[in-house]
């Protein structure tokens, strides 16, 4: 089962630029006029609606059919281990719900009822149970690889949020529903409730845009931002929202605020300067490529991307590179040195294929799947190279 992801949505392909130089953010200059506040309260999207237009919404509510089911697979009077394993095995074990992974993002309640949704879905369903319990349980945000997948035209970014639960012991247990990618070296971070509610509207909003519903996905994107302003991939969504239904100085306002709260936003970037290459402001696309290339150079997963299509294409000293510079930013990530150790088979070198096999299972070996290349090893000791 594919791992549950929060949506980013963007338009255009991230392109490549040559050289690099950091830039000041500018004031709009496809139209100066169009204010913040116009983006959110005077927006041509809203199409007469209200932001009291979207019903109230209770993430991590409890129904009483929920309630059973806490009672019926967990006993309240044991202390917090043995609640929060009881409670894991009822939602996660073979024999217990049967949670399936889809693209869409409810409530604790909604997932209940469908037994389907994405990570930020199941999430909730956990958050509601545990704190049911009295278990001191809260989100999570997961900076895991980037992992870019097409809908349409339309690219989908994907992001992640679990479970944290401070067992008042000095530990925090963490509830993955993404174990097969999951990786303790992750770096993750605790978030408040309306930061995870700026994530359940943002994630709306972009499944209301994939729909072609404008004026809901506008409305989401709106409360998003009024759930924490803060959060930049909102507003880099509602720019996205406004560039799709051809209002550009609208989307270059979107996506300068964006950038005003998270610099390092390279989706934003990458979508303003397509945005000034269609809005014929040349000089200004090309400064924000050279922006989008300097931070894809500096992220190991966009080098073992880079890699990956060199591999593929047969042009192993280009991978090999690469995969050099990846390792140097993360030597925590086995994927790194497996993908090293093919290049090198490929290239006929066995013994460097070899030793950067081994150094992939030493990587592995600190995370659950400890014996994932062993019988890759087996196979190339015994191998010739024609």
């Amino acid at each position: 089962m594919r791992t549950a992801h929060i949506l980013n949505t963007l338009l255009a392909a991230l392109m490549l630029a040559s050289c690099a130089t950091v830039y000041k953010e500018r004031t709009p200059v496809t139209n100066g006029g169009v204010t913040v506040s116009m983006v959110l309260d005077a927006s041509p999207l809203a199409q007469g609606a209200q932001a009291s237009d979207l019903p109230r919404v209770d993430m991590i509510e409890m129904t009483p059919e929920m309630i059973d089911f806490v009672d019926q697979h967990v006993d309240r009077s044991e202390g917090r281990n043995d609640k929060l394993k009881a409670l894991a095995d009822a939602v996660m074990g073979e024999d217990g719900f049967e949670l399936a992974y889809d693209d869409s993002t409810s409530t604790a309640a909604g997932t209940f009822q469908k037994r389907r949704g994405n990570c930020l879905s199941f999430t909730n369903l956990f958050i509601a149970m545990a704190r049911n319990l009295g278990l001191d349980a809260n989100y999570q945000e997961v900076e895991i690889p980037p992992d870019w997948s097409i809908a349409g035209e339309t690219y989908l970014f994907s992001q992640h949020v679990n479970v944290t639960v401070d067992m008042k012991n000095g530990q925090n247990r963490i509830v993955d529903f993404n174990l097969y990618d999951f990786n303790t070296s992750y770096h993750m971070e605790v978030i408040s409730d309306q930061r995870a509610r700026a994530h359940f509207f943002n994630n709306i909003g972009a499944e209301r845009m994939l729909a072609g519903e404008t004026s809901q996905a506008f409305l989401n994107f709106r409360q998003s931002i009024r759930e924490d302003s803060s959060f930049s991939p909102a507003w880099t969504n509602l720019g996205i929202l406004y560039r799709r239904e051809g209002y550009p100085a609208y989307a270059e306002t979107a996506y300068l605020e964006a950038l005003n709260i998270d610099r390092n936003n390279v989706t934003a970037m990458s979508n303003l300067a397509n945005l000034y290459e269609e809005e014929n402001h040349s000089e200004l696309a090309e400064q924000y490529m050279m922006r989008v290339e300097v931070h894809r150079l500096k992220n190991p997963y966009y080098r073992f991307q880079v890699a990956n299509v060199a591999f593929i294409e047969g042009d192993y000293r280009t991978a090999i590179e690469n995969l050099e510079h990846a390792i140097k930013m993360r030597k925590d990530e086995d994927r790194f040195y497996f993908l090293m150790s093919l290049c090198y088979l490929m290239s006929g070198d066995k013994q460097a294929a070899q030793r950067w096999m081994k150094k992939a299972e030493t990587i592995a070996k600190k995370n659950p799947d400890k014996e994932k290349y062993q019988h890759k090893l087996d196979i190339l000791r015994g191998s010739e190279i024609d």
